[in-house]
């Protein structure tokens, strides 16, 4: 295997803001040896809320790297598509109720 498909994959990494906060969602490739999409949802350096899924069902296919890149892209719009609907924000209030 030649090291450009044992590398990983860049990840994505917005900055939303909602209800006069900024948030940062971040999703990153584990790589083949740890083969996870990671998505985190950051307010402030603490995170709200984590996904995390594994790829190893694609890991060996032909065109694999480009199936990652459609899923981590997939999961990194969803945790925003939560975040601006409210879905993160009630996690947050249960941070800040405590």
């Amino acid at each position: 295997m030649g090291s450009s498909r044992s590398k990983m994959l860049s990840g994505f990494n917005h900055n939303i803001k909602f209800r006069g906060k900024t948030y940062h969602v971040q999703t990153e490739d584990g790589g083949r040896k740890n083969p996870v999409i990671k998505t985190h949802v950051f307010l402030g350096g603490a995170i709200l809320d984590s996904v995390q899924w594994s790829y190893e069902d694609i890991l060996g296919k032909p065109s694999w790297q480009e199936v990652l890149k459609k899923r981590m892209k997939v999961q990194h719009l969803e945790e925003i598509r939560r975040l601006i609907s409210g879905d993160i924000a009630l996690i947050e209030d249960q941070f800040d109720s405590r």
